[in-house]
């Protein structure tokens, strides 16, 4: 098998994930998973989809992440991973397809209009 090269996004966070066959390490910008994402969510969702398609330790992934916030990169880093499984079987599609871990999330933040204070929010406005 060689290297599967995939990229997902989320808001303004962009990854490109390459997977191959391994022992289970996952690097995420030449980082440790847990030393990169440290909170236990974050973690959850990048293994997600290896958890899901029960292939947990037989691949190596090496992510490149850059932009957004943490939530939208481990997001990102979880649909490219999603992505990947999809092409190495295509019975995977079955089992994350219904978790929504194939759709990628179309929601962007939304820009600043001219003569506003922000997207929305306007200026103060004064009666008199």
């Amino acid at each position: 098998m060689e290297v599967i090269h995939k990229i997902g996004r989320r808001k303004s966070a962009v990854a490109r994930v390459y997977i191959s066959k391994g022992k289970g390490k996952i690097l995420i910008n030449d980082k440790e998973l847990k030393s990169y994402f440290k909170t236990g969510t974050l973690q959850y969702k990048v293994n997600q989809p290896l958890v899901l398609t029960e292939n947990e330790g037989s691949f190596d992934i090496k992510a490149n992440v850059h932009g957004g916030g943490s939530t939208g990169q481990a997001e990102a880093v979880r649909l490219a991973i999603s992505r990947a499984m999809c092409e190495l079987n295509e019975e995977n599609r079955s089992i994350l397809k219904p978790e929504g871990l194939l759709t990628r999330d179309p929601r962007m933040v939304e820009r600043k209009k001219f003569g506003q204070k922000k997207a929305r929010k306007k200026f103060q406005f004064s009666k008199r």
